[in-house]
């Protein structure tokens, strides 16, 4: 009889990732002496799917503010009021400043994510070391 069993993940895309338990303890077994290195991998995957999807998320409330406040501002532009005219004024200093939202946010993700994966590098270069030096 199999042992085999198995784990179901679903990701911020709404893909699901569908895990051999048995599968992964044979490459750890491998890579030496047991240890679950998947599991500080997984830790980062999440880290970075969670970085990912809380900044496009708060990217997209800011765009979806921008568009409203584009159709307000075509608005008052063809009603030819000057009120509304001026209103625009105010409107369009509001979505110049919702875009250096936008930017910040890609900045700070991007600096978020190289540093994720800087230290995925830095612990995989560390796991690989021990599993080579276990081998001697």
């Amino acid at each position: 009889m199999d042992d085999t069993t198995s784990t179901t993940d679903t990701k911020p895309d709404n893909k699901t990732l569908t895990v051999n338990t048995n599968e992964r303890s044979k490459v750890n077994n491998k890579k030496g002496g047991g240890r679950d290195d998947d599991s500080d991998e997984e830790e980062y995957d999440a880290e970075a799917w969670n970085t990912l999807s809380k900044s496009f998320k708060q990217v997209q409330t800011v765009l979806d503010n921008n568009r409203s406040l584009i159709e307000r501002v075509n608005e008052n532009h063809l009603s030819r009021i000057p009120d509304n005219m001026s209103n625009n004024v105010e409107l369009i200093r509001e979505i110049n400043g919702n875009i250096s939202k936008v930017v910040s946010i890609y900045s700070d993700l991007s600096a978020n994510f190289c540093n994720i994966v800087s230290q995925r590098r830095r612990r995989m270069g560390m796991n690989s070391g021990q599993a080579e030096g276990s081998e001697d």
